[in-house]
C-alpha cells in the first residue's frame, strides 16, 4: 500500500503498540486515527520517520510512558490528539512542532507548567490539557498564539494571577475553561475584550470581588460558570448579568454566603436562560418572583440555602422546567399542587434541544450532558419542613425519573396514584411520618433502582412478589411495624417473636444465605476484574 495517505481504525478493539511500518512503506502517509481502542505501551519512537504526518490522534487508549523527542521531530504535524491516556512527563519539546492547529493532551498524567516558548506556535487554534497534573502560572506568551478559540485548563492545579496575560490579545478566542484550579486575584479586564467568547468556566478557584460590568460586552456569552469563587452582592451580580442577552447557562453557587436573595423588580433580562444554579449559598428570603419571567428555564437549582416559606404558585407557568432542586432549605406548608401541574414532569415531551458549550458534570465525572433535554426529570423537595400528606395529584408526574421526598415531616399514607409514575428510577420517602402499609403496586415501577421508606411508621408486610424485592434491608429499616422475609420483623405472629428470632430454623436460612452470598459476591468480583483487566489492559 505504498500510496496510502490516511489510516482511520478508530473505535475498534485493537490491541499492541501503535504502528509506525506505515511510515516507511508509504511515504506520502499523512493520517493515521487510532482512537477508541486498546493499544497499550509507549509511544513507540518509530513515529519520527512519519515526515509527511499531519494528525495523529490516539485518544482513548492505555498508551503511557513520555512523549519521545522523535515526535517533537515531526514538524508537519498539524493536529496531535492524544487524550485519556495515561501519558506523563513535562511539556517542553511540544514547542518544536510548529505547525500545530491543535493540541490535545487532556486526561492524562502530564506534569510541569506551560513553557514559555509555546508562543512559537503561531498557528494554534484548540488547546486542551484538562485534567492533568500541570501547575505554574500561565505564560504571558500565550498572547502569541493569536488564532486561539479553544483553552481549556480545567482540573490542574495552575496558579497565580490571571492579570499577567493579556487575553485582549486573544481576538479569536470562543472557549475558555479553568475550572477548578488555584488562580487568584480578579477577574482579569482584558477577558471582557473577547468579543468572540461564547462560553467562560472559572469555576472553583480563588478569584475574588464583584463581577465587573464590562462582562455585557461579551455580546456571544452563552454558557457562565462561576461557582466557588467567593463572589458578593448576589443583587448587583445579577444586575450587571441581566445585560447578557445570549446566556442560556448561568451557574453562581457556592458564592454570595449568608446573602439575601434578592426580590428587586429591577432584575431583568435573562430572557434566554434555560440553567440556573444559585445553590449552596445559605441565601435566606423566600422563592423570588423575578424567577416567573425566566420563561426558557429547564433546570432550576436553590439547594443548600437557607429559604422559607411555601412553593409559588407561578411554578407551574414554567412550561419548560424539567428539572428543580429546592432541597435543604426551609420550605413550609404542605407540598403545592402547582408542583403537580408542571409540564414537563406531566407529559414525556423533551423540551427544545440546545447544546451547552462546555459538558456539564451533574451527578459524577463518568456522567456528562451536554444539552438541557438530556437532563432526567427530577423533583427534588428533600431535607425541609413540608407537612401534611403527599397530594394524590402527584400521579400526574408521569415523566418523573426522580422523586425526593425525604426529611420532611409528611404524614398520612404513601399515596396509590404514585404506583403509576412508570418511569420513575429513584423514589425516596424515608424519614417523614409516614403510615399505613407500603401499596403492592409499587412493583409496578420496574425502572426503579433506587428505593428508600426507611425512618417512618410503615405497617405490615413488604411486597416481595416483584421489584421491592431487590432492594436492601436499609431501605425499610426503621420502621418497626414493618414485616418482611429479610428484615427482623417477619410477617406472621410465631416468626415475628423474640424468642423466633434466634431459632434454629433462622440460624439455618442464615448460613444458606450467607453461603449464597459469599458464592454471588465471590462471583461478582471475580467479574469485575475480569471487565477491568480487559478494559485496562
Amino acid at each position: 500500500m505504498k500510496s496510502l495517505v490516511v489510516l482511520n481504525a478508530n473505535t475498534n478493539s485493537c490491541t499492541g503498540q501503535l504502528p509506525t511500518t506505515l511510515c516507511l512503506s508509504a511515504p506520502s502517509f499523512s493520517v493515521l486515527k487510532l482512537s477508541i481502542n486498546e493499544f497499550s505501551g509507549n509511544i513507540p519512537h518509530g513515529l519520527g520517520n512519519c515526515s509527511m504526518l499531519k494528525l495523529l490522534s490516539a485518544g482513548y487508549n492505555n498508551l503511557s510512558g513520555t512523549l519521545p523527542n522523535e515526535v517533537f521531530k515531526v514538524t508537519s504535524l498539524e493536529h496531535l490528539s492524544l487524550p485519556n491516556n495515561w501519558l506523563e512527563g513535562a511539556l517542553n519539546g511540544i514547542t518544536k512542532l510548529t505547525n500545530l492547529v491543535t493540541l490535545d493532551l487532556g486526561g492524562n498524567k502530564i506534569n510541569g507548567n506551560i513553557p514559555d516558548a509555546i508562543g512559537k506556535l503561531k498557528s494554534l487554534e484548540v488547546l486542551h490539557l484538562e485534567q492533568n497534573h500541570m501547575s505554574g502560572e500561565l505564560p504571558s506568551a500565550l498572547i502569541n498564539c493569536t488564532h486561539l478559540t479553544t483553552i481549556i485548563l480545567k482540573g490542574n492545579q495552575f496558579h497565580g494571577e490571571l492579570t499577567k496575560v493579556n487575553f485582549s490579545n486573544l481576538p479569536n478566542l470562543k472557549k475558555l475553561d479553568l475550572l477548578h484550579n488555584n488562580f487568584i486575584g480578579n477577574i482579569p479586564e482584558s477577558l471582557y475584550s473577547c468579543s468572540k467568547l461564547t462560553a467562560l468556566r472559572l469555576s472553583s478557584n480563588h478569584f475574588h470581588g464583584q463581577l465587573s460590568e464590562k462582562i455585557g460586552n461579551l455580546k456571544s456569552l452563552s454558557f457562565l460558570p462561576l461557582a466557588n469563587l467567593s463572589l458578593t452582592n448576589i443583587t448587583r451580580t445579577l444586575q450587571i448579568l441581566g445585560v447578557s442577552r445570549s446566556l442560556t447557562t448561568l451557574l453562581i453557587g457556592s458564592n454570595f454566603l449568608h446573602e439575601t436573595m434578592p426580590e428587586d423588580n429591577g432584575i431583568n433580562g435573562f430572557e434566554n436562560l434555560q440553567v440556573l444554579s444559585m445553590s449552596d449559598c445559605s441565601l435566606s428570603r423566600t422563592i423570588p418572583d423575578w424567577l416567573s419571567k425566566l420563561t426558557n428555564l429547564r433546570v432550576l437549582f436553590l439547594q443548600s440555602n437557607q429559604l422559607t416559606g411555601p412553593i409559588p404558585e407561578w411554578i407551574s407557568s414554567l412550561n419548560l422546567l424539567l428539572y428543580l432542586d429546592i432541597s435543604n432549605n426551609s420550605f413550609t406548608g404542605e407540598i403545592s399542587t402547582a408542583l403537580m401541574e408542571m409540564p414537563m414532569l406531566k407529559s414525556d415531551k423533551t423540551a427544545p434541544k440546545v447544546f451547552f458549550e462546555l459538558p456539564v458534570y451533574l451527578f459524577s465525572p463518568f456522567i456528562q450532558y451536554l444539552k438541557p433535554g438530556a437532563f432526567p426529570k427530577v423533583l427534588n423537595l428533600a431535607i425541609n419542613k413540608f407537612t401534611g400528606v403527599i397530594p394524590g395529584e402527584i400521579g400526574q408526574l408521569r415523566a418523573l425519573v426522580s422523586l425526593n421526598l425525604s426529611s420532611n415531616k409528611l404524614s398520612g399514607e404513601i399515596p396509590q396514584p404514585i404506583c403509576t409514575l412508570t418511569n420513575l428510577q429513584m423514589l425516596d420517602m424515608s424519614s417523614n411520618h409516614l403510615t399505613g402499609t407500603i401499596p403492592a403496586a409499587l412493583n409496578n415501577l420496574h425502572f426503579l433502582f433506587k428505593f428508600n421508606v426507611s425512618n417512618n411508621d410503615l405497617e405490615g408486610p413488604i411486597p416481595t412478589a416483584g421489584q421491592l424485592s431487590t432492594f436492601p434491608d436499609s431501605s425499610f429499616d426503621e420502621n418497626p411495624k414493618l414485616c418482611g422475609p429479610s428484615i427482623v420483623n417477619h410477617c406472621g405472629s410465631a416468626e415475628a417473636s423474640p424468642e423466633s428470632i434466634n431459632s434454629r430454623e433462622e440460624i439455618g436460612s442464615k448460613v444458606i444465605f450467607a453461603i449464597a452470598f459469599g458464592a454471588f459476591f465471590a462471583v461478582g468480583v471475580i467479574y469485575d476484574h475480569m471487565v477491568l483487566a480487559g478494559y485496562f489492559g
